[in-house]
């Protein structure tokens, strides 16, 4: 489900609200958001942890993020009494994963990534 359609059935969770305001702020609609916070949550999770991209942490983070994100859309679909659309779920965690997906890849396997 999309967030404007949650919002025209139920109040809006935390969640809905923050996605509503970070695709303001950033003037980016929300398949763009997806792929900016996966390769955040990637690029950040290799960063605090200071492990290589090439390492499983980094990929995981996101992974959890994915769909922990996508749980909770479902949550709120489910409560404002709509019907769950399982591909827009699954396109959300796929454009999460892609980018963060390849780095991974190319740091793992190749040496593209390496100094």
């Amino acid at each position: 489900m999309r967030d404007c359609e949650i919002a025209r059935f139920a109040p809006m969770s935390p969640l809905q609200q923050a996605k509503l305001w970070l695709m303001d702020l950033a003037g980016l609609p929300r398949d763009a958001l997806h792929i900016y916070v996966g390769l955040f949550v990637f690029l950040a999770a290799a960063a605090l942890t200071k492990r290589p991209l090439g390492s499983r942490l980094p990929i995981l983070s996101v992974l959890l993020v994915a769909l922990a994100g996508e749980l909770w859309d479902v949550i709120d679909t489910w409560n404002a009494g709509v019907r769950v659309r399982w591909w827009w779920n699954w396109h959300d965690v796929w454009n999460t994963l892609f980018w963060p997906g390849v780095l991974f890849l190319l740091a793992r396997y190749t040496r593209v990534l390496r100094r």
